[in-house]
């Protein structure tokens, strides 16, 4: 006797999680269908699916690119460029950093080769 209470207070509560859900969506604005659905719907929904694909596939590769475009050109609007003396400043620093490690690498270069020479010699 407890069991049928038990799944008939479930079937309630799922039931009335079913509505609240429809309830929230309406009151957002959005339409949603009944749970149970007649053919007509369904055969609707496909065909409007179809039609959907299709003016998707008939859209031109230009306007793509063009809406691209203008999404590139607005997000390097809110890029914040360094000013001239701030890129010369690092500029003279990423220098330098190389010619210390070019300097490292002859150093060592000309070690192990002085090295190898003498084994081999």
């Amino acid at each position: 006797m407890s069991k049928n209470k038990n799944l008939k207070e479930k079937k309630i509560s799922e039931s009335e999680q079913t509505e609240n859900v429809i309830a929230e969506n309406q009151n957002l604005g959005n339409t949603t269908l009944p749970a149970k659905e007649d053919k007509s719907v369904k055969v609707e929904k496909a065909n409007l699916t179809k039609q959907d694909k299709k003016k998707k596939e008939k859209k031109p590769k230009e306007r793509k690119i063009s809406k691209k475009a203008r999404e590139m050109s607005s997000e390097l609007k809110k890029v914040t460029w360094p000013g001239f003396a701030e890129v010369c400043k690092k500029t003279g620093i990423v220098l330098v950093v190389v010619l210390i490690f070019a300097l490292l690498l002859f150093g060592l270069d000309t070690l192990f080769g002085y090295l190898f020479g003498l084994l081999t010699g």
